[in-house]
């Protein structure tokens, strides 16, 4: 019953995601540049949150727009109605819907799912994981110099030693291939399918990587923080690999150079 609200509930986001794609819609800026926030958001929030509610209404809800709806229940539902707003708002189809269940402080299930390339990447703990029900798995590189990798760069910039620009240059470099997609739950299934090696982020919340990151673990993958520590999504900082080139760039992360 759990995975069938969590899959309603993405789709019927994504029916809102697609329903306003490249039409006329209102944009607003949160705070920051660039923090923006669309007449879709809301709208996805509102049907994916109603799904929720009309199966489990004493549940915890963490969304990115509406906030918190708390309760007493053991179970989170974590909510980014579309992650890569920025790309939806231009028209750039690399955008999903991404919500994940935590229970008892522990990611349960996850589900992200992009319509616009009919991708939809699913997660149960200890059932693997899969794309369009097919499973994924995550690829076999052993080298960072080899890899290809993914990240993201936050609209406030850190101005910290090994921060965002120092890490990329490190690696780009040494002719290493870092993407930036605009979309950190993509990024995550990317790498669950092996299309991405590797993936790390200095500056996202919760909703971001709750779905995500299980995905990734799910797919045989590794998740941390930057100091190797098993990952929570209520801290900034995010490393997921393939697990054989993790230890490799969790040093390049935090300043060795690459060879």
């Amino acid at each position: 019953m759990l995975k069938t609200t969590l899959l309603n509930a993405v789709q019927a986001g994504a029916a809102q995601l697609q329903h306003f794609f490249n039409g006329n819609f209102v944009i607003s800026n949160k705070e920051g540049i660039n923090n923006l926030v669309t007449e879709a958001d809301h709208a996805a929030e509102k049907a994916i949150i109603e799904v929720i509610q009309k199966d489990y209404p004493d549940h915890f809800i963490l969304s990115e727009e509406t906030g918190e709806i708390k309760t007493g229940s053991e179970y989170k539902w974590i909510i980014d109605p579309i992650d890569g707003t920025v790309n939806f708002a231009n028209g750039i189809p690399l955008c999903c819907v991404s919500v994940g269940l935590e229970k008892e402080g522990k990611m349960v299930l996850g589900a992200v799912y992009n319509p616009l390339m009919n991708e939809l990447y699913f997660a149960q703990r200890g059932f693997g994981a899969s794309l369009n029900d097919k499973k994924i798995t995550v690829s076999e590189k052993t080298e960072v110099i080899k890899s290809c990798l993914v990240t993201g760069f936050p609209y406030t910039y850190l101005d910290a030693p090994n921060g965002p620009i120092q890490v990329f240059e490190r690696l780009i470099r040494k002719g290493v291939p870092v993407r930036r997609l605009g979309s950190a739950a993509i990024d995550l299934c990317w790498v669950a399918a092996g299309r991405f090696d590797g993936f790390y982020e200095h500056k996202l919340q919760a909703w971001d990587s709750a779905a995500g990151f299980l995905i990734v673990e799910e797919a045989g993958g590794k998740v941390t923080d930057f100091e190797g520590n098993y990952y929570s999504p209520y801290q900034p900082h995010i490393l997921a690999t393939n697990g054989k080139i993790h230890e490799e760039l969790l040093g390049v992360v935090n300043g060795a150079a690459l060879v």
